[in-house]
């Protein structure tokens, strides 16, 4: 069954690398390159989940999610921070703002599509 995933990042090489490997899976992708355009292609899309960086213009990571999180009509859209700040602050931080799953650029693409595999399908189950 297709889902909806939006990659929400600034860096082209790695929006590439996420829309070719989430588009392998048979998933239908979106792309928005800042937090801004991020928050209003969550609100037109409804995607089933959202691949999150931190570090963009206009709006980081933090701000989208405790957007999205803050908004009834997609509350519950799962999240997957995807990040080079891999320190444990910003995990603990991404977490406590209600991020579904937290992972560090550079990261392994087998791990990172059982992962939105392992979202998709607890979603499914809730």
């Amino acid at each position: 069954m297709t889902k909806r995933i939006l990659i929400i990042d600034d860096e082209p090489n790695i929006v590439i690398s996420l829309e070719f490997l989430m588009m392998r899976e048979g998933h239908e992708v979106h792309v928005a390159r800042d937090g801004e355009a991020g928050l209003v292609a969550v609100r037109a899309h409804r995607p089933d989940l959202v691949v999150l960086d931190v570090m963009m213009p206009k709006l980081d990571g933090f701000g989208v999610l405790e957007a999205i999180r803050a908004d009834p009509q997609v509350a519950a859209t799962r999240i997957l921070m995807l990040t080079a700040k891999g320190r444990e602050a910003e995990f603990k931080k991404g977490l406590a703002l209600g991020a579904d799953a937290y992972m560090s650029k550079p990261f392994s693409t087998r791990e990172l599509v059982d992962k939105v595999k392992e979202l998709l399908d607890s979603q499914r189950e809730s």
